[in-house]
């Protein structure tokens, strides 16, 4: 399952952004950046007209596995999760967050990395 189509980001120039204006939150798994949406930075063809929501992105890199097979079932995963966690959530402005998985994370269980996601998203005053 992947994010509906209204919660993806999308752009290298989205990505820099939120790199260079995100604040971070750390856990011994994973790293959330999260920043207010730059609007003039969102790839063209986007309907901008839904209404603000939280648009998302995950990272899991070689260093996790070198199995394509089980980067996929953790983007997956996460995709599934933040999606039931994040559809229902009202704001007033756009938020951007993206979240990359530390080489540590393959060690603990899905259920482990699914709650310290939630932990990471209650830090950065997401979700309550």
């Amino acid at each position: 399952m992947v994010l509906p189509k209204h919660m993806r980001l999308k752009g290298h120039r989205c990505f820099d952004f939120i790199y260079r204006e995100g604040a971070r939150f750390y856990s011994p798994s994973m790293v959330l950046r999260v920043t207010k949406a730059n609007t003039k930075l969102q790839v063209k063809g986007i309907n901008s007209k839904v209404r603000p929501c939280i648009k998302c992105a995950i990272s899991i890199s070689n260093k996790v596995s070198k199995k394509s097979v089980t980067r996929n079932k953790l983007r997956r995963l996460f995709h599934h999760h933040l999606s039931y966690r994040l559809s229902n959530i009202v704001t007033k402005n756009e938020i951007w967050a993206f979240i990359s998985l530390k080489p540590s994370c393959i060690k603990n269980s899905n259920s482990i990395l699914l709650k310290e996601c939630d932990k990471l998203l209650i830090k950065a005053g997401i979700t309550k």
